[in-house]
């Protein structure tokens, strides 16, 4: 292995904390990864790596080769990027994940837009209700609704969305609409997730958050099934905003305790490659930001 080969080795083991979860992301064999960073170590004459059969741990001398390590692959990309003309084809797989409803309304409409915009450019979906881990799992774009701790990863921010209780008309008709968390003790409310037959809901009250025990007469283990129920007029459900809209627009659900509401959660669009992006990740997520911040559900 050449010498910028093994530095882009050790580089992806630092990012990824392992030589496992490395040599996935660079569809090499461990082995091959390990011997790179080694023959690297005896270069320099120094250990830039700290192993152990639990974990591996870069040096205070390894994590400043590796910032310079950085710094080299990045110029050239970018070199590489200028010779070939910024308007280079995308080509590749690109692999992306988001939430189970969020995936199916509006990331896959955007996705199909891509790719017919790429067309040297293949799919894969991971639609799944769980935080997927991008480097243990190859995943180059992730759509996170939630507020992000500091990590390496780069996220830019999409819109919001916001926990919404709803009901359909005719069965607030017929049971009334509730003025008051309290009041919620007199209705039949369908709950997601969760063995238990009680189920803690979250407001603000008086400008703090509260947590009420209520009985879930309905519990579920998807998003799906829950709007259903709700539409149907069985009760009230607690569902996110965008998983709802059109339901709300279109009148077959109305949303209540309104001003009781927990504040937003953020929407990100997560990636891990910053400004080294490759033109299939770049081109996507460029496209993903202008497509979900223009639009309406998610503001």
């Amino acid at each position: 292995m050449d010498r910028l080969q093994a530095m882009n080795a050790f580089v992806t083991v630092v990012d990824c904390g392992g030589f496992a979860s490395a040599a996935r992301r660079l569809g090499m064999s461990p082995p091959v990864v390990t011997r790179a960073v080694a023959e690297l170590e005896e270069r320099l004459g120094l250990r830039l790596l700290t192993r152990t059969t639990r974990f591996v741990r870069v040096t205070e001398a390894g994590a400043r080769f590796a910032e310079d390590c950085r710094r080299i692959l990045g110029e050239i990309d970018e070199a590489e990027v200028a010779a070939s003309g910024t308007h280079a084809a995308a080509r590749g797989t690109l692999v992306l994940t988001a939430p189970v409803l969020f995936g199916q309304l509006y990331v896959m409409p955007l996705l199909v837009d891509y790719l017919q915009r790429c067309p040297e450019v293949d799919a894969q979906c991971l639609f799944v209700d769980r935080i997927v881990n991008l480097d243990e799992e190859g995943v180059d774009v992730a759509i996170r609704i939630a507020e992000l701790p500091n990590s390496s990863m780069q996220a830019t921010r999409v819109g919001r969305v916001r926990g919404v209780l709803v009901a359909s008309p005719a069965y607030l008709r017929t049971r009334g609409t509730p003025a008051h968390p309290r009041d919620l003790e007199q209705h039949t409310l369908v709950a997601r997730g969760g063995n238990s037959p009680t189920i803690d809901w979250q407001f603000v009250e008086d400008g703090k958050i509260t947590t009420r025990h209520l009985r879930a007469r309905m519990r579920t283990n998807s998003n799906d099934s829950a709007i259903a129920a709700a539409v149907a007029g069985f009760g009230i459900a607690q569902l996110l905003s965008y998983q709802v809209d059109e339901h709300l627009r279109q009148g077959r659900l109305q949303a209540v305790l309104a001003p009781f509401e927990m504040a937003a959660l953020p929407i990100h669009v997560v990636h891990r490659e910053g400004r080294r992006a490759t033109q299939k990740v770049r081109g996507f997520i460029d496209l993903a930001v202008e497509t979900l911040r223009a639009h309406p559900a998610l503001r």
